[in-house]
């Protein structure tokens, strides 16, 4: 037997290097650029009282981690759950669905989910199911950004009392020398006008609004978003930190390279958790 090991283990050593080499998919960040452990991730999570974890929607290693760190944080107490991926007006069949009263095919006839929600988002919903957690429908009616997108915040004012519901309360504050709206107009070659980065904004007041409507105080809240909306501590951080700066707050957010061993200049700061993915990673869509 000790000759049989022997022979395994030089085998092994004799292997081409390529063969040993290690093929991380990603690496974890701080803020400063420092590499972290998910273990001290997760540990400065459960002091938080509201999360912010920004994805790439195609993202599979983004995915797998929301779920993997939901589970861990859920594993000491109970969470809040909340999601970009649902809109305000489609609460109430995500609470039915929650409640066991529709199955999967119910809330997919009834609420408007999106392409990738069976891979990529059905897998959180149902953890809440399981747990007895809410899920928090977030995000404005699509349709009422791109009325903002077209018109301005004027748009809103011609919405009918039960719309306004699914909406932040208006008059929306709106800082349009944010950094991160300010870029928007730049990416699009200053098409588009001033009115596009406002349709960004009613949607990150609207998730901030009903993030806070959902908290509970002995329950940390877990967000779901598309990076952007979190990014640099802006979008929903900064309408959240308007109305409770008494809270404590995480953000996490997804960015691609070709080399993991360090963070580049220009994802340094962009939240307090970076999650850096190879940029091979293939896309799911």
């Amino acid at each position: 037997m000790k000759y049989i090991l022997l022979v395994l283990c030089l085998g092994l050593s004799t292997l081409p290097l390529e063969a040993q080499k290690q093929m991380p998919a990603y690496q974890l960040f701080n803020a400063k650029g420092k590499k972290v452990t998910y273990g001290k991730m997760l540990k400065a999570l459960q002091q938080q009282n509201i999360i912010l974890f920004g994805e790439y929607h195609n993202n599979a290693i983004a995915h797998w981690l929301q779920l993997e760190l939901t589970r861990d944080l859920g594993k000491q107490q109970a969470l809040v759950l909340g999601a970009e991926m649902f809109e305000a007006d489609n609460q109430v069949p995500l609470n039915q669905y929650l409640a066991g009263e529709i199955d999967a095919k119910g809330l997919d006839t009834l609420a408007r989910l999106w392409p990738n929600y069976k891979t990529d988002y059905a897998p959180l919903v149902n953890l809440a199911k399981e747990r007895g957690w809410p899920f928090i429908a977030t995000n404005i009616p699509r349709r009422f950004a791109s009325m903002v997108s077209q018109e301005g915040w004027s748009a809103l004012d011609s919405l009918s009392a039960q719309e306004k519901t699914w909406v932040a309360p208006l008059p929306i504050a709106y800082d349009p020398e944010l950094p991160g709206y300010v870029a928007m107009i730049e990416m699009m070659g200053g098409h588009g006008g001033e009115t596009f980065p406002m349709a960004q904004a009613s949607k990150d007041a609207t998730m901030a609004h009903f993030i806070l409507a959902g908290f509970q105080q002995d329950r940390p809240f877990i967000h779901y978003n598309g990076a952007y909306h979190s990014d640099n501590f802006e979008g929903i951080l900064w309408y959240l930190q308007r109305q409770r700066p008494d809270l404590k707050y995480a953000t996490i957010t997804t960015v691609t390279q070709a080399d993991l061993s360090r963070l580049d200049a220009e994802n340094i700061q962009r939240a307090d958790f970076i999650l850096v993915v190879d940029e091979d990673m293939t896309p799911t869509y």
